[in-house]
């Protein structure tokens, strides 16, 4: 048996189980959709050197808990859109970034 047709299987989720990742929010587009980034670091094949890797994700986030630079766990789910196919779990760290003020008025 090949290993890396192993390894693969090991990596992915089996039926029924939820694939999670952690990411950051990098961008509010629209009132429920969130732009997550999820950086990672590959090994060159040839050169051995580590790459950094970017994959973006467009995340539903009913709630709208989410804000510009929070660390968020997204699962992935059925397709809500063209281009969602992930949704918000939980916000995991806040950003340190200040609030937006809010542009109703009191």
């Amino acid at each position: 048996m090949d290993t890396n047709a192993a390894a693969n299987r090991a990596r992915q989720p089996r039926r029924g189980q939820k694939v999670l990742r952690v990411g950051v929010v990098d961008s509010i587009s629209g009132s429920k959709t969130v732009r997550v980034v999820l950086d990672n670091l590959v090994k060159h094949r040839l050169y051995g050197k580590y790459v950094r890797r970017r994959s973006r994700l467009m995340a539903h986030d009913e709630q709208q808990a989410a804000r510009l630079g929070d660390t968020v766990e997204i699962a992935q789910c059925r397709p809500i859109s063209k281009r969602k196919s992930w949704r918000v779990v939980r916000v995991l760290k806040r950003s340190e970034l200040p609030e937006p003020l809010s542009t109703e008025a009191e």
